[in-house]
């Protein structure tokens, strides 16, 4: 979750025109690049073996520990879109838990892909 400034740094980033927008980002990046904040590297996946007979709900818990680098905000959607075809379709659990553990690996992916 964004906190103040990060929310009020949005709302004058989204009230300007788009040359003080470019401005806004060219100054934030000379900042930045003076600075000494540079990105802690991602940490590894604690691997947390998969029970037999583990829920999908299990597996959600087990799944935020083995990656607690990852902001799980951005995951629930799809996570709950998942948990939906189980409870409410009554999909295999374990074919949801595979598809759930592809969403953390990938979104821990892309996160390394991020941090470059």
């Amino acid at each position: 979750m964004a906190n103040k400034a990060e929310k009020q740094l949005l709302e004058f980033f989204s009230g300007m025109d788009e040359p003080r927008q470019t401005a806004l980002l060219e100054y934030a990046a000379f900042l930045y690049e003076r600075s000494d904040c540079k990105p802690e590297p991602v940490a590894e996946p604690e691997f947390i073996p998969r029970p037999n007979d583990e829920t999908v709900i299990a597996a959600i818990k087990r799944l935020s520990e083995t990656y607690p680098m990852l902001d799980k905000q951005y995951l629930m959607h799809e996570i709950s879109g998942l948990m939906a075809q189980h409870m409410l379709q009554g999909r295999a659990a374990c074919d949801v838990i595979d598809d759930i553990e592809k969403v953390f690996e990938s979104s821990y992916q892309a996160l390394l892909k991020k941090q470059g």
